[in-house]
């Protein structure tokens, strides 16, 4: 009896266990949208405040619907998409170079439209040096 309610113990704390593992592991962020390799060498040509207020501007009006006011992926449109819009505050995000922020602004992937046909060069290293600001 002693051994089967033993037995019984640490199955329970198994499992248990598990369930605390699999809930408290973070889901891999974005699906792990990878940009090229050549994008990591993309070099920023814009910089400064004005650049950044541009990219704020541009932010508001195009990207807030799905990245959230504050760029955590929670706008209104952003909760529904599978995979989620980004969060542009976190570490996975920002620990890209301005060359890959820009590349995937450019193309676009799944519900997440390429800026490239509609947005400038200027106008989408303005939304990566904006991006940036968002950082935790």
């Amino acid at each position: 009896m002693k051994t089967l309610l033993s037995l019984l113990v640490a199955l329970g704390m198994a499992a248990m266990m598990s369930f605390t593992l699999i809930h408290t592991t973070p889901a891999p962020p974005q699906d792990r949208w990878v940009a090229p390799a050549s994008a990591k060498s993309i070099k920023n040509p814009f910089s400064g405040k004005a650049s950044i207020s541009k990219g704020k501007s541009i932010y508001k009006t195009r990207c807030v619907v799905c990245h959230g006011d504050k760029g955590k992926g929670d706008g209104p449109a952003g909760k529904s998409l599978t995979p989620p819009a980004a969060d542009h505050t976190a570490d996975y995000v920002q620990k890209q170079t301005d060359g890959e922020i820009f590349w995937k602004i450019s193309e676009g992937r799944g519900a997440m439209v390429g800026w490239k046909l509609i947005l400038s060069e200027e106008e989408r290293w303005a939304l990566v040096n904006y991006i940036r600001t968002l950082a935790n």
